[in-house]
Parts: C-alpha cells; structure tokens; sequence
C-alpha cells in the first residue's frame, strides 16, 4: 500500500484508517527524554488527526498524510532529547468538579519537536491541559511557516502596541 501515491489509496481510506487506529492504539504510551515524561496517545489526538474543530472533517488526503507519518511522530518522541518549540497560554475551560461543570482558567503547554525523519520533515506536538498527563496533539508533515515567530510575538503581545515612529524599522530588527 505504501508504494502507491495518496490518490490511488483514497479508494481505500476506511481500510487504511481502521488499520491506523489499532497502530495508533498499540502505542499507548512513550518515554520522552526532552520531557522525562510519558506522552500518552489519547482519543483525543487521533480525532485530532481526522477533524480541524468540531464536525469539520479534515480532507482525506490529508488524513492519510498524517497516518503515514505516526510512526515517525512516535519516534521522534522515544529520541528527540530536546524540544524546539513551547507555547503557554492561560485558557477558559469547563472541567467537571465533583459531578459539577465549572469553568476555570487552566495552563496550557504545547510542546513541538521537529525533526526531519527518513527524508520527511515533520513536526509533533503535544500537549498538557493544566496537571494533567501530557498527550499527543498531532503530527504535521512537510509544513511551511508564514511568519517569523518574533514578529508573531510582537503582534500578539498586549499593551500600547510598538511605541516607535517608524514600526517597519523595528519589525525587521526584532527578526535579526
């Protein structure tokens, strides 16, 4: 199956994803030296695999992409002894409390270890909601950035914005 291109395996996307999920299943979980964790392989990053957001199905070409690439994903994990991204962000969430459904604002950490892996560059992310145990998100092939991650930070950051006159001057400095 793995010789034939995307297109000619569409034809068999059920058999192909059935056969993802038991892989996906068996793996359970890793040891990840970069975090001296475990990373557990949840439901919640499979479905993150086949949806965008809720009910909107990610193309399935796409799709296979991404199944092709868990192995991969999950050996980066078992080797990568350092991590090249970490984003923390303060997020609302409703977590059930004592039967109750409360919202509460929770830590959010997402971790992304990128390697290049039989001649595929891919990135894999994973993620910890609060305490709780940290999981695979998801694994992203072949990917290209749109924007310098400096000028992101400078566009997201609170307050007055850029103080100086000439604000192109200080975009291109700050990516230097």
């Amino acid at each position: 199956m793995k010789g034939k291109s995307i297109e000619e395996r569409l034809q068999n996307y059920n058999e192909i994803r059935e056969e993802t999920q038991k892989l996906y299943n068996s793996f359970s979980k890793v040891f990840c030296p970069a975090l001296g964790q475990h990373v557990h392989f949840t439901s919640n990053g499979f479905n993150h695999l086949i949806y965008k957001s809720a009910k909107k199905e990610r193309d399935k070409r796409t799709q296979i992409l991404r199944f092709d690439m868990l192995e991969k994903a999950k050996f980066v994990l078992e080797n990568s002894t350092t991590f090249q991204e970490l984003e923390e962000n303060m997020e609302y969430r409703r977590v059930n409390r004592h039967g109750k459904y409360t919202g509460i604002n929770l830590l959010v950490r997402s971790w992304g270890f990128v390697a290049v892996v039989e001649k595929f560059r891919i990135r894999v992310v994973v993620t910890q909601i609060g305490n709780s145990k940290i999981e695979f998100l998801s694994v992203i092939p072949a990917w290209f950035i749109k924007q310098y991650r400096n000028i992101k930070i400078i566009e997201n950051s609170t307050g007055n914005g850029l103080s100086n006159e000439n604000d192109e001057e200080v975009l291109k400095n700050a990516t230097l």
